[in-house]
C-alpha cells in the first residue's frame, strides 16, 4: 500500500480489508482533513470526526441490539448527515440500508418489509405499522455529537450495503453488497479516476442508490479525498458553485449533462474540473459532444448496476475515449453472449454477462437464480457487442428490445438518430402496440424552445423535420410509426427514464406516420 500521509497517491494497491481499517487509516494519517461538505458550504465532516462518530455509533447499535452484521436502515433528509451515518454504520461493522427520505409511508413499509432491518434510524416519523424498530432523531442528531467511545466494538468483515434494484423493469430485486465487494469497486474506480487526496467531487445523485455509494462515498474515502453534497441537481448557478467549491470532478447522469451543455448568461466554466463522470443511464453521444464541446471537460461515460457495487466498465481516463461506448471493464470481466451462451464475435449484438470480485454471487429474495451461472456469470438483461479492442456498446435492456413482426429493433440506434436534431434535448423509444406488426417504434421526445400548445407550429416542423431525418438515415422497420412530444420524460432519481410511464404522458404535437 501506498499511503504515507506526505504521499501524493492515496488509492490502496489493494482493496482494505474493512471500512473500519480505512476510517481508521485516513483518521490517523489525514484527522483533520475535510471528508463530506455541504454544496453550500458550512456543515463538514473531517476524517477525524468520522471515526469517532463510527465508534460512537457502535457502541449505540451495541446497546439497540444490533450486532455486527445486522441491517441498519436510514431514512434522513440532510445529504452529508445522511452520508456520515451511512459511513459510521459500515465502519461500525453493520449492513447500511439507505432509503429514499421522499418515499410515502406505504413504500417506506415495504422498503421494511423487503430488507428486514433490525433498527430503522429516521429524522422523520416512523410510519403506521413500520414493521421495525424505528429510532427518530432531530435534524443534527445523527452526527451522534459526545465522547467518543475508542473501546467499542468494530468487526472486520461484517459490514455491508443492502439495496433494492429500481424496479425499473420489473418487481424490485433485494441485493447485499458485501464490504470487500465494495471497497474493491470502490478501489478499481479511485485508481481508474487516478483520485488523490487533493480531488473534490461534485454529487448530486441519491445516496439511497449504489452509484453515489461507492462512486461518490467509497472511491472517496478510497483516495483520502473530499466529496462535495447536494441534496438535488440545481442548475442555477452551478459553475459558480463548483469554482466556489474548487470541484476537480462531477458525478452525474445524462440528464445533468444535458441542462449543462447551455450556459447561461455570463456563465463561466472553472478550470479546475478534470472530468466529468456519466453514469446511470445511456449517454447519448449528440449530449456527450454537445457538453464537451460547451464547456471544454472530457466526458468519462462509464456503465454499471447495483448487483456489481456500482461500476462495471469506464472509458479510458486518459485518451481512448470512444463516443457511444461505455468503455472497457474495470475490476471485473465482461463477455457478450448469444442465445446459445456461445461467446459472440466483435460487433454481434448479444447479452451483456460480467463476473469479479465486486459482483454477486446470489440474490436475497428468491425467483432469480437462473441471473447467476455456476461460473460465477451474471445475466445484466443488457443486450450490447464488443469492438475488436474490447471496448462495449449497448444496445439497450432486453426488456425494451422492439419486436416489429419478428425484426428485431434496438432503440437507441432510433434515439440516436433523432437526438441529431439540435433542437431534440432528450428522447425515448419504446415498443407501441399494433394489431398486425405486435410492436413498432414509438418516440418521445423533449425539444428546446418549445412552449406548449402555443408552439403548435413549431413543434409540427419539428416533428416533421425528425421524421425526414429517420426516413433518411433508418431502413423502414426502424422508423418510428408516431412521435410524440413531450414537455418531460418521466424519470427516477438517477435519471433513468420510467418507460412504462411513457403512454401515459399527454402531448404537447404529436405526429403519427400512415
Amino acid at each position: 500500500m501506498v499511503l504515507s500521509a506526505g504521499s501524493v497517491e492515496m488509492v490502496p494497491d489493494r482493496a482494505a480489508a474493512s471500512v473500519a481499517d480505512l476510517v481508521r487509516l485516513r483518521a490517523a494519517v489525514a484527522c483533520d482533513d475535510v471528508y463530506l461538505q455541504a454544496a453550500g458550504g458550512g456543515c463538514t465532516v473531517t476524517y477525524g470526526e468520522l471515526d469517532a462518530m463510527a465508534g460512537r455509533w457502535s457502541a449505540a447499535l451495541d446497546e439497540l441490539g444490533v450486532g455486527p452484521g445486522g441491517v441498519v436502515a436510514i431514512v434522513w433528509s440532510d445529504p452529508v448527515e445522511l452520508a456520515a451515518v451511512i459511513l459510521a454504520a459500515l465502519a461500525a461493522g453493520r449492513a447500511a440500508a439507505p432509503f429514499d427520505h421522499s418515499a410515502t409511508d406505504a413504500e417506506l413499509r415495504a422498503a421494511c418489509s423487503r430488507t428486514s432491518p433490525e433498527v430503522v434510524i429516521s429524522d422523520r416519523p416512523a410510519p403506521e405499522s413500520a414493521g421495525a424498530q424505528w429510532i427518530t432523531m432531530m435534524p443534527g442528531e445523527g452526527f451522534l455529537t459526545g465522547s467518543p467511545a475508542p473501546g467499542a466494538l468494530r468487526a472486520a468483515g461484517t459490514a455491508g450495503i443492502v439495496l433494492s434494484t429500481s424496479g425499473t423493469t420489473g418487481l424490485p430485486k433485494v441485493i447485499r453488497l458485501h464490504e470487500r465487494q465494495l471497497l474493491h469497486t470502490a478501489t478499481s474506480v479511485a485508481r481508474h479516476f487516478e483520485l488523490t487526496p487533493s480531488d473534490r467531487c461534485f454529487n448530486a445523485l441519491p445516496l439511497f442508490h449504489i452509484n453515489a455509494e461507492v462512486v461518490g462515498l467509497l472511491a472517496t474515502l478510497a483516495s483520502g479525498a473530499a466529496i462535495v453534497l447536494d441534496d438535488r441537481f440545481h442548475r442555477r448557478g452551478f459553475w459558480a458553485a463548483m469554482t466556489r467549491q474548487r470541484i476537480t470532478w462531477i458525478n452525474a447522469v445524462p440528464a445533468i449533462l444535458a441542462r449543462l451543455a447551455l450556459l447561461e448568461t455570463g456563465e463561466r466554466v472553472p478550470g479546475g474540473v478534470r472530468f466529468a463522470r456519466s453514469a446511470s443511464a445511456p449517454l447519448p453521444v449528440p449530449v456527450l459532444e454537445r457538453f464537451e464541446r460547451t464547456t471544454r471537460i472530457p466526458v468519462v461515460e462509464t456503465y454499471g448496476m447495483t448487483e456489481a457495487s456500482s461500476q462495471i466498465t469506464a472509458n479510458p481516463l486518459r485518451g481512448g475515449r470512444k463516443a457511444g461506448s461505455v468503455g472497457l471493464p474495470v475490476g471485473c470481466e465482461v463477455r457478450v453472449v448469444t442465445s446459445a451462451r456461445a461467446g459472440a464475435e466483435p460487433g454481434v449484438v448479444g447479452k451483456v454477462e460480467i463476473r469479479g470480485p465486486g459482483i454477486i454471487g446470489a440474490y436475497v429474495s428468491p425467483g432469480y437464480e437462473d441471473r447467476i451461472d455456476t461460473e460465477g456469470w451474471l445475466d445484466t438483461g443488457d443486450l450490447g457487442h464488443l469492438d475488436e479492442a474490447g471496448y462495449l456498446f449497448l444496445a439497450g435492456r432486453a426488456d425494451d428490445l422492439i419486436n416489429r413482426g419478428g425484426e428485431k429493433i434496438y432503440p437507441r440506434e432510433v434515439e440516436d438518430a433523432i437526438l441529431a436534431d439540435p433542437a431534440v434535448s432528450a428522447v425515448v423509444v419504446i415498443g407501441g402496440k399494433h394489431d398486425v406488426l405486435g410492436q413498432v417504434p414509438v418516440a418521445y421526445l423533449v425539444a428546446e424552445n418549445v412552449d406548449g400548445i402555443a408552439d403548435a407550429d413549431l413543434a409540427g416542423a419539428l416533428l416533421a423535420r425528425v421524421h425526414d431525418r429517420c426516413a433518411e438515415v433508418l431502413s423502414r422497420p426502424k422508423r418510428p410509426a408516431a412521435y410524440h412530444l413531450v414537455d418531460r420524460l418521466p424519470q427516477g432519481p438517477t435519471g433513468k427514464v420510467r418507460r412504462n410511464a411513457l403512454p401515459e404522458m399527454v402531448a404537447i404535437h404529436s405526429l403519427v406516420v400512415s
